[in-house]
């Protein structure tokens, strides 16, 4: 692969499932990108979908002797938060009422809900949420407690029921996200829309931590990481940024060997502080390995600013070869990587 190649796999811009545009596409060849996220809701069934995912895959780079194919993602929690829906999706209920169901139940649901995902070329599932709502912050937290999507109000029955959601994906052949790492069940707002959201209480050895440990445990192929800042484990920096969430507790601590993603950094406010391409740099420089843009206009100033870096960067140029090397093996462990 080429270095523009290499760097293109550890980003995944998007895609409106309702029929990709013409910048969207352009971001995914200009960019060389190794994934695509299917955004915005639609309820026209598996067929359509499957077309732009298969447009997506079309656009893939193509290397001399081997078969890098698309991750192909979307978020499909349940509830409000279900992107595909329409003939061929079953309508998932939330999280709140997964958690009621027995998780050996709810594994085989997910299996069920994964299978769709693959009948409609998408091979990458942006969930399940991993996050803890306290009780008493239910009504009240932003980005998950209003949502319903969280799966229980304790550590315990989030990890038994994420860990059902995740080991259902992945048994229906579709790689599952664990998010937001460490939590935004205790967040003061959502990153979506707020900015400098805050978590002034998880630490480096919060319970709150248990659903993500068995998720690791279970083999989870990606972690997703959010935006808010941690005060006790980081109080300078969001976490998609900060090595000591990133490569200190997620990859060292917990010991997790798979692919860390961000939650999305293009349009995001609470990483609006930080320009493209410095959002891009100051990822890779925490330990980050396939970042998510949901704005096709960033591909191309954020891979630029990583490519011009490499060559001055020894540190940059060590994080994006052990990057490339862990997307391209979750890739090989979907099948969707042949070497020869």
């Amino acid at each position: 692969m080429s270095q523009a190649q290499q760097v293109g796999q550890l980003f995944m811009t998007s895609a409106t499932t309702t029929g990709m545009t013409g910048a969207e596409s352009a971001a995914i060849t200009a960019g060389k990108t190794g994934a695509v996220f299917l955004k915005g809701h639609t309820s026209a069934g598996t067929g359509p979908v499957r077309a732009v995912a298969d447009q997506a895959r079309s656009l893939a780079s193509p290397v001399s002797g081997v078969s890098v194919g698309m991750l192909v993602a979307t978020d499909q929690e349940g509830g409000q938060v279900q992107v595909l829906n329409g003939p061929g999706f079953s309508a998932i209920p939330s999280a709140v009422v997964q958690g009621r169901s027995a998780p050996s139940t709810l594994q085989n649901d997910a299996r069920t809900w994964g299978g769709e995902l693959r009948n409609a070329g998408v091979n990458t599932n942006l969930a399940p949420v991993a996050d803890t709502v306290p009780p008493n912050l239910v009504n009240v937290n932003a980005p998950i407690g209003r949502f319903d999507r969280e799966y229980g109000t304790d550590p315990a029955t989030v990890a038994s029921h994420s860990t059902a959601f995740l080991r259902g994906m992945g048994q229906a052949g579709v790689v599952a996200t664990a998010k937001h790492f460490p939590g935004l069940g205790r967040a003061s707002g959502n990153t979506d829309t707020t900015a400098h959201v805050v978590d002034n209480v998880t630490t480096t050895t919060d319970p709150f931590l248990e659903p993500f440990k068995s998720a690791i445990q279970a083999g989870v192929p990606f972690v997703m990481v959010s935006s808010a800042i941690y005060t006790k484990i980081d109080p300078n920096r969001q976490a998609a940024f900060s090595p000591v969430v990133v490569r200190d507790l997620l990859r060292n601590t917990l010991g997790f060997k798979g692919v860390i993603i961000s939650d999305d950094l293009g349009q995001a406010v609470a990483v609006a502080d930080h320009t493209p391409a410095q959002r891009a740099l100051d990822f890779f420089a925490a330990g980050g390995n396939l970042l998510l843009t949901v704005q096709p206009a960033d591909i191309v100033p954020m891979t630029s600013a990583v490519l011009a870096r490499l060559p001055q960067d020894p540190a940059l140029r060590a994080n994006v070869d052990d990057s490339v090397r862990r997307v391209l093996t979750a890739k090989q462990n979907a099948g969707l990587l042949t070497c020869h």
